[in-house]
């Protein structure tokens, strides 16, 4: 569900909103514990998806369809500024994937299931980014809106004082702040824009997540209700 500046396949940025369509209050809590549980549906059915991915990069930014192919996602060039690519791009891109393909149908089983389990790893890792929002912030309402064809929800997320992330991957959240646009019938997450906002140092690690790393998440369902993420940088 990659610049790809990403916490996995999902995110949370700094944006001002006017004031809110309607002032009756809602519980926060309850529609923050809603879309992570409608989430958490969508991430154990996302290997069954196709999605599209757009990655910035400074002014520009190219588009990928993103596919599973034996066990694994396999990134297709198909955009570069908003724009589809050449024919003959197009051609050199379907190349690379058959390529692709025939090297992974001709792998070794250790080298499959090395890559296979190298993929669950890196999704156990959104999931479990996405469980914790609940506990790493605070929430607040900034009302309601219409984004796009949604009527959302729109929360605010602060860093919540005292939270203790349980691993090292976790660590990054308690440097960042960000928007929620949550779907009113779903609860799933239309959109999320998030800013690290200090400088945080991973454990046990020589690295750091500086101020001004931005990360989004853009979402929308496909047929049976299942909503892909396509990730933004």
């Amino acid at each position: 569900m990659r610049t790809t500046e990403r916490i996995g396949d999902w995110t949370l940025l700094l944006i001002l909103f006017a004031a809110s369509e309607c002032a009756e209050p809602f519980d926060v809590q309850r529609i923050i514990q809603r879309s992570v549980a409608a989430n958490r549906q969508d991430w154990s059915a996302a290997p069954r998806y196709s999605y599209s991915e757009r990655d910035r990069q400074g002014k520009g930014s190219k588009t990928y369809e993103v596919m599973m192919i034996l066990g694994s996602p396999y990134r297709r060039l198909v955009a570069l500024n908003n724009e589809p690519l050449s024919p003959a791009d197009q051609n050199k891109e379907r190349r690379l994937m058959e390529e692709a393909i025939a090297k992974r149908r001709a792998e070794p089983k250790k080298e499959r299931a090395a890559r296979t389990l190298e993929y669950e790893k890196e999704r156990k890792r959104d999931q479990l980014l996405m469980d914790q929002l609940v506990e790493a912030f605070d929430f607040r309402s900034l009302g309601r809106q219409k984004l796009g064809t949604f009527d959302v929800y729109v929360l605010r997320a602060s860093p919540r004082p005292g939270y203790h992330p349980p691993n090292i991957e976790t660590e990054v959240l308690t440097g960042m702040q960000g928007t929620l646009w949550i779907d009113r019938d779903s609860f799933q997450w239309v959109k999320v824009e998030a800013d690290v906002v200090h400088p945080v140092v991973i454990a046990g690690f020589l690295a750091r997540v500086e101020p001004g790393t931005r990360f989004e998440l853009e979402k929308a369902p496909v047929a049976d209700g299942v909503w892909p993420q396509r990730t933004l940088p």
